[in-house]
């Protein structure tokens, strides 16, 4: 049962039960209306409350229902709000721990509300490029004021129901009980209070104005339009909120129907849904069952106090677990420490972080140049200079040292995690943990999988970066793993375009305006042009005909290393960090084509997001076909968290299939006909020509 019936006395409670937060699905749905016509049809029943079992009252639709026919099915949250509003005996809300969406939209149907404390409060639709779409613009301006809920509309963000409550004048809650235990029995007594009351209140039949409407309406779309350029979601909300103020309600209603239908179909809300979807489905294994014990993590060691060392451990430190960094010299692990504690000030004084939390994560950190002193960690992750050797020495080292149990994880970006576990007599315990710079920042956490890692060890490692709020995506080993796999080939693009008549600032501005937050030369001299060269210094070797640009090569050897330097791809004012061009690189740029022999032409900002986006997408199928990626949503994820790529357009291999996978096909083979190009690069992965053929998506 999805909805639980049982009567107390002379009140009847009405409990959903659909775990995890008690989605509406259709079943729920069924259940409350059958809940109604029981207490209906019960002389002995006098009101009706309803509630949530477990941690939720409603978290509102159920996502596995998300584009499904049951979704559409009757009764649908419409026809129960309606059956709620025309029961003929009272309908009390009692609301807890988490009242959103349609949640939310349901309880506004009820004719009270009794409210817990610390109670999650929100209307996230626009979160996933939608508005609410069960009377929630109507009825929540009516009862917390117009302001108040374009707010929390327009912003998807939950408000403590205890904050609600203690503003004068609203009426969306009619009681606020003295304690989430005390709910229950505080929401039966509530009932029994107004079991005689009539007429029964609804929210429908309170007045909804604004003493400025024009004027409040215009600026709030001005607001939104500079805040959500790129989804129109925000403004609909406004408008939606709007003709709450403005039309008798079945029409406001019908007015939020017409706009959230549109919205559904826009591709932003598609890529938004896909999102929402693809960020939980990371966090699953297919043959690590969510059940598989975990190893318990409580203190964690850090090798290295680098930049990517500090990162890591601020980590851990801001989840409350001890750290013990190690260097080889005190001097490095005295800047390590200065860092981590100029990045944390910098927090106080920003008021991001109080004082006191700041001295309890300074507290929980230690130091040490002795491997020995790492003895009792459970996990010890190393943040060495990227080369096998260096990484050989430290891992013979834990080997030696590390409690039998201990997680032992390689923070590389490339290398071969396997080759790094066989350093090891324990290559069961060895997994990559690739953060990303600066990794106190950057959300995405990639988990490389070796070829002999303990289910156990994934699952502890994907629970500890949900721990420290990173989202992780499980990739197996090859070179570059996910992510740097897939921009060396974008950043082959982008030196062929060179070659061929851009320059850095045309393909950088062109791949910004698609939506990407940075280009690949103002993303290359961020990150230090000279990492890529080592790369290519090492394909010379291992691939010698894969085909580059000559252009990179040249700038490295110029010293042009990037904002680390003062100069790149583009020159850099002392302290700054503005791309300002640089003439030097343009000559050097046109001096590489006389010497080839290439005559420049103009190439298009059309052709310049084609060829940088759908080298992407090809590798990205390639890795899903080796089963480095398990599935297409966790590519998406990996770009969309670790490398700037536009939210709205949903990852690569999401934006391909919107594109048409044909489309794509068609447009590879295009430029593989271009003999300044690589042609290799452009033999669409089978996988992709398969789905292409068959007229299908990634996903």
């Amino acid at each position: 049962m999805t909805a639980e019936y049982q009567v107390h006395g002379d009140v009847a409670v009405i409990t959903l039960n659909n775990p995890p937060v008690n989605g509406l699905g259709l079943a729920t749905r069924r259940g409350i209306v059958e809940g109604l016509d029981r207490a209906q049809a019960d002389a002995a029943v006098k009101a009706i409350v309803i509630t949530g079992a477990g941690g939720a009252f409603s978290g509102g639709a159920d996502i596995k229902e998300f584009g499904t026919d049951k979704s559409l099915q009757e009764p649908n949250l419409h026809s129960v709000i309606s059956a709620i509003e025309h029961c003929e005996k009272p309908v009390v809300a009692a609301i807890h721990t988490v009242c959103m969406g349609g949640g939310l939209e349901l309880a506004l149907g009820c004719h009270y509300r009794v409210a817990a404390p610390g109670c999650s409060v929100a209307l996230p639709e626009v979160k996933l490029g939608l508005l609410p779409g069960a009377g929630g613009t109507q009825r929540l301006p009516r009862v917390v004021g117009v302001e108040a809920a374009l707010n929390m509309i327009v912003s998807g963000e939950a408000v403590k129901s205890e904050f609600i409550g203690a503003v004068a004048g609203q009426k969306l809650f009619d009681k606020m009980a003295a304690s989430p235990e005390s709910l229950a029995e505080e929401a039966l007594a509530f009932a029994r209070s107004v079991a005689d009351a009539r007429p029964l209140p609804l929210v429908r039949n309170l007045p909804c104005k604004h003493p400025e409407g024009d004027a409040y309406f215009q600026f709030a779309r001005n607001m939104v339009k500079g805040m959500a350029r790129n989804f129109p979601a925000p403004a609909k909300c406004v408008d939606a909120v709007e003709a709450a103020t403005k039309k008798k309600f079945a029409e406001g209603l019908a007015t939020e129907r017409e706009l959230f239908i549109n919205l559904m179909w826009t591709p932003e809300s598609r890529a938004l849904r896909h999102l929402f979807f693809a960020e939980r489905a990371a966090s699953k294994i297919p043959d690590v069952p969510s059940d598989t014990p975990k190893r318990d993590i409580k203190k964690v060691g850090v090798i290295g106090a680098g930049t990517m060392g500090g990162g890591i451990s601020m980590n851990f430190l801001n989840a409350g677990i001890p750290v013990t960094i190690l260097e080889t010299k005190q001097e490095a692990l005295d800047r390590g420490i200065a860092t981590i504690q100029k990045n944390y000030e910098a927090q106080v004084k920003k008021g991001k972080l109080k004082e006191d939390k700041y001295q309890q994560r300074m507290a929980l950190l230690s130091t040490t140049l002795n491997y020995d002193d790492l003895k009792d960690c459970d996990l010890i992750i190393e943040a060495v200079f990227e080369e096998l050797g260096v990484k050989e020495t430290v891992f013979k080292q834990l080997d030696k040292v590390a409690k039998p149990g201990a997680i032992l994880a390689s923070n590389t970006s490339t290398l071969d995690v396997d080759k790094i576990a066989a350093f090891t007599q324990r290559p069961q315990d060895v997994v990559g943990m690739h953060f990303f710079s600066p990794a106190n920042v950057m959300r995405l956490l990639e988990v490389v999988r070796g070829k002999h890692t303990a289910k156990d060890v994934l699952a502890t490692v994907m629970a500890i970066a949900k721990k420290i709020k990173k989202t992780a995506v499980v990739s197996g080993v090859c070179d570059g793993f996910i992510g740097n796999r897939m921009i060396e080939r974008y950043s082959q693009q982008a030196g062929f375009l060179l070659d061929e008549g851009c320059t850095p600032s045309q393909v950088d501005k062109a791949i910004e305006k698609f939506g990407f937050a940075m280009g690949p030369f103002r993303m290359g001299d961020l990150a230090g042009n000279d990492i890529g060269w080592a790369i290519r210094k090492r394909r010379a070797v291992e691939q010698p005909d894969m085909k580059y640009s000559k252009t990179a090569d040249l700038l490295c050897e110029k010293g042009r290393f990037g904002q680390k330097t003062g100069k790149g791809w583009y020159d850099y004012a002392p302290g700054k960090r503005d791309a300002i061009p640089s003439q030097e690189v343009l000559d050097m740029i046109e001096q590489h084509r006389k010497d080839a022999g290439i005559a420049p032409r103009k190439v298009s900002d059309e052709e310049i997001v084609q060829r940088l986006v759908y080298s992407l997408v090809n590798e990205g199928a390639k890795i899903l076909e080796e089963g480095i990626a398990s599935k297409s949503g966790d590519i998406d994820m990996v770009y969309l968290t670790g490398y700037g790529f536009p939210i709205h357009r949903g990852g690569p291999m999401h934006y391909a299939s919107e594109v048409g996978l044909f489309n794509v096909v068609q447009a590879m083979q295009r430029f593989a006909r271009n003999p300044l190009d690589d042609a290799r690069a452009w033999q669409p992965a089978p996988l992709l020509a398969q789905l292409a053929a068959e007229g299908k998506a990634f996903a």
